[in-house]
């Protein structure tokens, strides 16, 4: 059987990432995919064009996604033939972030309509065009899921990632003492036996 895996990292992450998950995929193809979309609608495009070009040929397609990785995977890759996603840290609810986020810079609803787009002393910009698209198109997963979340995470709530578990009918595995970006040995550790536990 000819198998893709195809890596879609987190935000500041890159298609390198993608190496280290050859050795756990023996006799796939493993191809990281350096996208440039900011937002769900503009993944819809390029994120489609990349699975159609690259999944050519193949009669599997595994999806690792990382992050805003997984986020804008399941905006734009819902319909697709995917046989296995494995996200890491995902955003799930996208606007449950922004709202959160918007209490951080204590931002209100009003004043991001007013304004559009607001920075952030923490590095991102709030704005109501994605605030206002997430609500209109929230997401719709049905592809076989497993998750690994960090029980450190800060952006996702422990509440929302078992709430999108038990909707979605993913296989959730939380390491306690992870962090939202997997980094350190022992994370990298969990994650590649968690990556192994879930091809079985």
């Amino acid at each position: 059987m000819k198998r893709l895996v195809l890596y879609v990292h987190g935000k500041g992450g890159s298609a390198e990432e993608a190496k280290h998950y050859q050795p756990l995929f023996a006799g796939s193809d493993v191809m990281g995919f350096d996208y440039q979309a900011q937002t769900p609608w503009e993944a819809k495009d390029e994120f489609v064009r990349f699975f159609d070009l690259h999944s050519k040929g193949y009669d599997a397609v595994i999806l690792i996604a990382n992050s805003i990785g997984a986020f804008l995977s399941m905006s734009a890759l819902s319909e697709k033939k995917i046989s296995l996603a494995l996200f890491i840290s995902p955003i799930v609810n996208m606007e449950q972030l922004i709202s959160d986020m918007m209490l951080w810079a204590n931002v209100t609803e009003e004043e991001l309509q007013n304004r559009k787009e607001v920075p952030t002393e923490f590095g991102e910009t709030l704005s109501w065009e994605y605030l206002c698209y997430v609500r209109e198109h929230p997401v719709s997963w049905s592809i076989p899921t497993c998750i690994l979340y960090g029980g450190k995470d800060h952006l996702t709530s422990r509440e929302t990632i078992t709430g999108f578990a038990a909707q979605t009918g993913a296989a959730l595995t939380v390491m306690e003492e992870g962090e939202h970006w997997f980094h350190t040995e022992e994370q990298m550790d969990v994650l590649d036996q968690w990556v192994k536990d879930s091809l079985r």
